[in-house]
């Protein structure tokens, strides 16, 4: 490696594929390991944090206490050792690739390169996602055997596919199946493929399909309806799209006195219901076979969960910026279909559809289920009435109060209902505590706030 490369490495700094060490210790068989379980790359021996080359004393002891160190780790992984100079100060490269006998483990331990860091794998769901991953076992890619072509292919669909698509129906089926990457090297079907081109998938895999529920009231105590639908992703998402707009309201827009058809406005903006529904068939863990995705429909909000949470490459503080997909081949025919933008742009999106629509943000939960809620536009009295938390007849009061004046005063408050102040100031402490209101604004300029969240 001449020097004019080593000056790009200590100009990039450290990243996913780049580490400085100053000299060997205890850390650099995790990095070493980390590289070989990820992508591979490169660890500067002699160069500080600070990108700063301070240089090491390259003899036998330092080779000797360098194998030792990549001793530790099992099986023994695949790497080029450099020894050279940087600015007449030596400096040892090891150049890890990223390894064919995955998983490289030091005492029992897997590491894995997440950005600039090296991290340890601590939960089972780490560790799933990571062998998922390192062997590159993305469900959606594995081969189904059982599928036959074309007996259990589904034309019908593939036509659709194609028109929604733009491609040309001149291409050979056969031809077009091999160019989306649908089938393996052994022309076997992949299990994504099949769950979009089968004509009952649900033949093949009993843990696919998305089960549409109406509860009544805000708890899921009394259910009304209950739908399952299965059949291809496609289908799947048309009838639960179809099934989610009945149970919601729709206003009406002339937008002009002319022949146009009147503008229908869904109370949850459909673009985020869209989203929400491609988002969980394409990102779902397949391989969680005792679980489907739920679409719940409150009085005051929708719950769309899919089995899966976050994935171990996208932190929690990063969720929404950065998009990992479990199952790229089925996002990638969504995508082709046009029902999905690029990649990573879906949370954003959808944030901003609601606070268009004068809605509060989506909620999510990204634990073991990737959950979002919606929340709906709830009249406030229908609201009061479900409200299962105990609160007292002054109270609702002041909430009847404050949706009707959302600026009242504390003053305005007290004589309109009929208390002192001091009952004013503790019943309105008390409906804080219970994050039924909160404030917007300044004290003197500002807003009360209901949460029909609740």
């Amino acid at each position: 490696m001449t020097e004019k490369q080593i000056e790009i490495i200590l100009q990039q700094g450290e990243n996913s594929k780049i580490e400085f060490k100053k000299r060997i210790n205890k850390e650099l068989a995790s990095e070493i390991c980390a590289f070989s379980n990820s992508q591979g790359g490169v660890i500067l021996l002699g160069v500080d944090d600070n990108n700063v080359v301070t240089g090491l004393n390259v003899d036998n002891t330092t080779r000797s206490k360098l194998e030792t160190t990549i001793s530790a780790i099992n099986p023994r992984p695949e790497f080029e050792i450099i020894e050279t100079k940087y600015n007449n100060k030596n400096i040892i490269i090891i150049d890890c690739k990223a390894g064919n006998n995955k998983p490289y483990i030091i005492s029992g331990a897997i590491y894995v390169r997440y950005g600039a860091n090296s991290q340890k794998l601590i939960t089972s769901f780490e560790m799933q996602e990571f062998f998922q991953q390192a062997n590159k076992i993305f469900w959606d890619k594995t081969e189904c055997k059982k599928f036959s072509y074309p007996n259990d292919f589904d034309n019908k669909m593939y036509k659709h596919f194609i028109r929604e698509a733009n491609i040309s129906e001149a291409l050979p089926q056969e031809q077009l199946i091999k160019n989306l990457e649908l089938t393996t090297k052994t022309n076997d079907f992949k299990s994504g493929g099949v769950l979009f081109f089968a004509k009952e998938p649900e033949k093949f895999f009993s843990h696919i399909g998305i089960r549409c529920i109406l509860f009544k009231g805000n708890s899921k105590r009394y259910i009304l309806d209950d739908k399952l639908f299965t059949g291809n992703l496609f289908s799947q998402y048309k009838n639960s799209i179809r099934y989610i707009k009945s149970k919601l309201e729709t206003r009406y827009e002339i937008e002009s006195q002319g022949t146009l058809p009147r503008k229908e406005i869904l109370e949850i903006p459909e673009v985020t219901l869209k989203e929400s529904i491609i988002n969980a068939l394409s990102h779902r863990d397949y391989y969680a076979e005792g679980a489907i995705i739920h679409v719940e429909i409150f009085d005051n909000r929708l719950e769309i969960t899919n089995p899966g949470g976050l994935v171990p490459q996208i932190k929690e503080n990063e969720f929404g910026k950065k998009s990992f997909s479990r199952n790229s081949l089925i996002f990638g025919l969504f995508q082709r279909m046009d029902l999905v933008e690029k990649i990573g742009t879906g949370i954003p999106r959808m944030n901003k559809a609601m606070k268009t629509a004068g809605l509060f943000e989506p909620e999510y939960s990204t634990k073991g289920f990737f959950t979002v809620k919606l929340f709906r536009p709830i009249r406030f009295s229908k609201w009061l009435s479900n409200l299962e938390i105990t609160i007292s007849r002054n109270q609702k009061n002041i909430l009847s109060a404050m949706d009707e004046n959302p600026k009242i005063t504390y003053i305005e408050i007290r004589k309109k209902i009929g208390i002192s102040e001091t009952a004013t100031e503790n019943n309105i402490k008390k409906l804080k505590e219970l994050n039924l209101i909160y404030r917007i604004g300044e004290k003197t300029t500002g807003s009360w706030q209901i949460n029909t969240r609740l």
